[in-house]
């Protein structure tokens, strides 16, 4: 062999090991947060929801339902078509002075995604904040254009940061560190509080609970974990953390906080625990027929909405980012459908208030005229 292959290989042996140093370096990183481990890690061990190293769903879920493999979604996802996945113009918001809410009013304020704001009982909670980045790398998954018009500054003191699961689109490092002095309490899933702990959180301020379990963190608010039929995890290491959906109660309200997820039997054991909601909080966008276990199909919808039992429902997981191949526009085109069915849904700008507790629900069809338009370009 040649002094000149030898160098080649050479070199080229240290520049992977450089780079697999520099990615190991990477996903050490403190955005990643940390596997549960200790008193915490055994505490799981004791969870009928974990069995053999990781957290599963009640209902037998497959994570991928088409032929395609894990490999092949991710090459479709990257490499497939991008028309109509993002919006052409800038999406419309109203720049809501969120301090200046009445806090007696019962209200809503979605940030666009899984992000919102909820006053009940004059309490206030904020759910899965993700201003800064929905992903380890801020040039991946960028936000739609207008749609970063609130930031974790933006936020008043909030009595409760409210977590349904790890992922990046639903916990972001970076928010949660801005919003670490004005959050009363942080309540999330099983696990979830490892990585708050590894971010210099208080343990004494965070509250993980299993499914089933509640808690009042504090006065005049009680918080139910409840199943979701999801997954989790940030970074190669699934399910180590649970999944939740919530019943947040306070003496005026009772909303359901529905994170991710697929169609399941939950909803329905849901509903009759808790004799219905006030308000109910449901993921619609994101979906794909290769993943439709793991997140609510749009022929799922009412009938989740019937099975929850909610007065008025509220739809989230779109218009900020494109995570699947659907038309960014399609899940509010498929809302929009259900309540000419008879499903009592609001439908808000990003900012917009939203007065749960009255009627008429605030209808605004901002995105109809965009879409519309790009129908016809396209």
């Amino acid at each position: 062999m040649s002094k000149m292959i030898v160098r080649i290989i050479v070199t080229s042996l240290v520049v992977l090991a450089a780079i697999a140093a520099a990615v190991s370096l990477f996903m050490h990183g403190r955005q990643f947060g940390r596997l549960p481990r200790g008193e915490r890690l055994a505490r799981i061990e004791r969870s009928p929801n974990y069995r053999n190293g990781a957290f599963h769903n009640r209902d037998t879920t497959v994570m991928f339902t088409s032929r395609r493999g894990f490999a092949s979604n991710m090459l479709r996802f990257l490499f497939g078509s991008k028309a109509l996945l993002r919006p052409q113009e800038s999406v419309p918001v109203v720049r809501t002075d969120l301090s200046a809410l009445d806090p007696d009013e019962e209200v809503m304020v979605w940030f666009g995604h899984s992000s919102y704001l909820l006053q009940t009982g004059g309490r206030r909670i904020l759910v899965d904040p993700v201003f800064v980045s929905a992903s380890p790398v801020r040039f991946v998954n960028r936000p739609f254009r207008g749609t970063e018009a609130f930031r974790a500054e933006d936020m008043p003191p909030v009595d409760l940061l409210l977590i349904t699961h790890d992922h990046w689109d639903h916990l972001d490092y970076r928010t949660v560190m801005r919003l670490k002095d004005r959050v009363g309490t942080v309540v999330c899933p099983l696990g979830v509080g490892e990585h708050f702990e590894r971010w210099g959180f208080d343990p004494e301020r965070v509250v993980e609970l299993d499914w089933d379990e509640s808690a009042s963190p504090c006065e005049g608010l009680r918080v139910t974990c409840l199943p979701s039929r999801h997954f989790s995890g940030r970074g190669l290491r699934r399910n180590a953390t649970l999944w939740a959906s919530y019943a947040v109660e306070s003496a005026v309200s009772r909303i359901y906080v529905g994170g991710d997820g697929g169609y399941g039997n939950h909803y329905a054991d849901i509903g009759r625990r808790f004799g219905g909601f006030d308000l109910a909080v449901m993921e619609n966008g994101q979906y794909d027929e290769a993943w439709s276990n793991i997140h609510l199909m749009p022929r799922y919808f009412a009938r989740a909405v019937a099975d929850i039992g909610a007065s008025a429902v509220v739809t989230v997981h779109n218009s900020k980012y494109a995570l699947a191949r659907h038309a960014w526009f399609e899940p509010l085109e498929n809302a929009l459908r259900a309540a000419d069915e008879g499903v009592n849904l609001a439908m808000p700008a990003i900012g917009e208030p939203v007065l749960f507790r009255e009627r008429p629900l605030v209808r605004n069809l901002w995105w109809k005229d965009m879409a519309d338009k790009e129908k016809r370009d396209d």
